[in-house]
């Protein structure tokens, strides 16, 4: 497959960053995709500014971040704006957008969720090279 694909990673939380683009990278390259670039970015929040600035550059996206709930709203916030922008990203220009953003209560459950056996990195990968192939 020759697409050109966009990854954009948010390291607010190296660790849980680095585990899901390792296995995102995995999957494109197991699948042929070798024309690939990653942008790394703050937080979640900044991931969709990413992806509308680059949007006519690139087949398709992935988001790749977490955000784990604290103790005020902010969480809500950061997670439903982040989401809904993609979202509206993907559909008002017809672009897959992977959707690896990992919205956890704990950070156990964010560690759980970018683990080798169930990372999230690998799932939204997965889903926007299907959609590339509709």
């Amino acid at each position: 497959m020759k697409k050109k694909i966009c990854i954009v990673v948010a390291n607010y939380y190296p660790k849980i960053s680095k585990d899901l683009l390792l296995e995102s990278s995995k999957i494109l390259k197991i699948n042929g995709i070798k024309n690939y670039k990653t942008y790394k970015v703050p937080g979640v929040f900044e991931i969709p500014f990413v992806i509308a600035k680059n949007i006519n550059r690139y087949d398709g996206f992935i988001a790749l971040g977490c955000v784990i709930k604290g103790k005020t709203p902010h969480f809500n916030f950061i997670s439903k704006s982040s989401i809904d922008a993609l979202m509206s990203l993907s559909t008002t220009y017809k672009k897959p957008i992977g959707n690896g953003i990992i919205t956890c209560l704990s950070k156990k459950q964010a560690l759980e969720r970018s683990s080798k056996l169930n990372n999230k990195g690998k799932e939204s990968t997965l889903a926007m090279l299907s959609l590339l192939k509709i």
